[in-house]
């Protein structure tokens, strides 16, 4: 008998690590996100407002029985590849509207979805962002990536890109999208810790990071580093004298110079990864 409650309660703390190691990525972003000092150093956005040409919002199902939400930017021809954008912890606002336009533009033939995973909310005050970051159930993320991936069918080559709250979702995405992923850029994004995760890995990640971020440290990064390295796939970091969110299209002190030089970076290795002319 106490054998056997002993291997009961063996088995409920296997249960019970098991789960925490699925979500290591999002309980770190979730503690980094609900502190008051990550929260003072994002300033709100300013005003903007964006009206695209050519994209549009468009919804797909879920399989948790809701709707996701994406704007969607098709290539003017046919096309076998695809680029996920996943927005900062503000979310889907025109900022990233226009850089997902920007982007498709860049890059030339290839369909851009940037993702909404914060089911219409967008936040335009720090406190905002704080509340919409820290609710995002993973589960209810991964659904609605699933279900764009679902949208962008079997037959595509898919690249990600993401900021800060989207940088970490890109590396997500990536796993979810397995032998279809080519590309992951990461915008300082929260590293993902869980190697078990991490070894599903199908495709080279480039990472730009700023050495004066307070909150994506350098240890962060080398344990992330040689967890992708063990895969067999390339971790190219670039890093520049900046803070965190230097990039981020919302921010209204990002850093000009340095945001210029990591999107050239992005842009070579994702025209090299998509075999883009």
């Amino acid at each position: 008998m106490k054998h056997a409650c002993f291997l009961f309660l063996l088995s409920i703390a296997g249960f019970q690590l098991n789960a925490q190691n699925c979500c290591v990525q999002n309980n770190g972003w979730v503690a980094m996100a609900s502190t008051q000092k990550f929260q003072a150093a994002h300033e709100a956005p300013l005003p903007f407002e964006y009206e695209s040409k050519t994209g549009k919002m468009i919804s797909f199902e879920t399989k948790d029985g809701k709707e996701g939400r994406a704007f969607y930017l098709p290539s003017d021809q046919a096309t076998n590849n695809v680029l996920l954008v996943f927005p900062e912890w503000w979310g889907l606002n025109d900022y990233i509207k226009q850089e997902a336009e920007r982007w498709q533009k860049m890059l030339g033939n290839i369909d851009v979805y940037a993702i909404d995973l914060y089911d219409g909310n967008v936040a335009t005050t720090p406190e905002e962002a704080k509340k919409y970051a820290t609710a995002l159930d993973e589960k209810r993320g991964k659904n609605i990536v699933e279900g764009v991936l679902a949208v962008v069918g079997t037959d595509k080559n898919v690249a990600t890109l993401g900021w800060c709250m989207g940088g970490a979702w890109s590396f997500t995405a990536t796993i979810l999208a397995g032998q279809q992923a080519k590309a992951c850029v990461m915008y300082y994004g929260f590293p993902e810790q869980d190697s078990a995760t991490i070894s599903q890995l199908k495709c080279d990640v480039l990472y730009n990071w700023g050495s004066k971020d307070a909150f994506i440290t350098k240890d962060k990064i080398d344990a992330f580093q040689k967890n992708i390295v063990a895969t067999q796939h390339q971790f190219i970091l670039h890093s520049f004298r900046a803070d965190h969110a230097f990039a981020n299209p919302s921010n209204p002190k990002h850093d000009p110079a340095a945001t210029e030089e990591a999107n050239s970076y992005a842009f070579k290795f994702l025209k090299e990864k998509l075999q883009l002319q």
